[in-house]
């Protein structure tokens, strides 16, 4: 299971540009209620683009929380990219939690899939019944402009076509614009289940 710890800061969004890129004018009494609009297009943007490639556009906090490694030597890890692995942490099926040194593990840093493996040969085992915990952020970078030019535009183009189309996805979602797969393309790959059981989609 992942888990999302920190959410997309509001500082981070690019509400400005955003309004721009729509030519939204300001300065009216509801540039207030705009913003907000345009801010909920660029989540929904953001998640949309996040599902479809596995990338973490804007940098936060995720926790990964396992039965048991996928494998025994190393654990390939849901998103990317990868910065740091902060914590890994073991709990007993009585619920005792410990933490498991850094000095154990290692982060191998991968476009596509990064990888937790132990510092040794195999990564620390996971106790019967229990469970680990792998916390770590990923993003490409803290601000707006840490995204790569291909997927910012992609972000722009779908938010905006979620903002032309607002009053007919009241119902449901639309299919996503070709525009919008094709700069999505290359950044676009098989992800790995965090589960038990071997390699797999």
């Amino acid at each position: 299971m992942l888990t999302e710890l920190t959410g997309v800061p509001e500082g981070a969004l690019p509400v400005a540009d955003f309004r721009a890129h729509l030519r939204l004018g300001t300065g009216f009494a509801d540039d207030s209620v705009q913003d907000a609009l345009v801010g909920s297009f660029l989540r929904a943007a953001l998640a949309a683009i996040e599902g479809r490639t596995g990338k973490v556009l804007i940098a936060r906090d995720f926790r990964l929380t396992l039965g048991d490694w996928r494998e025994a030597d190393g654990q390939d890890l849901p998103v990317a990219p990868v910065a740091a692995v902060t914590a890994v942490v073991l709990t007993d099926c009585a619920g005792q939690s410990s933490t498991v040194p850094a000095a154990d593990y290692r982060l191998v840093v991968d476009g596509h899939r990064p990888r937790l493996v132990g510092a040794g040969w195999l990564l620390p085992a996971v106790p019967a019944g229990g469970s680990v915990a792998v916390d770590f952020i990923a993003g490409f970078g803290p601000a707006w402009g840490d995204v790569p030019a291909d997927l910012r535009q992609a972000v722009f183009l779908l938010a905006a076509h979620f903002h032309e189309e607002r009053h007919e996805l009241e119902g449901g979602a639309s299919a996503m614009p070709f525009g919008v797969m094709a700069l999505i393309e290359r950044w676009r790959h098989p992800r790995l289940l965090g589960g038990v059981g071997g390699r797999g989609r």
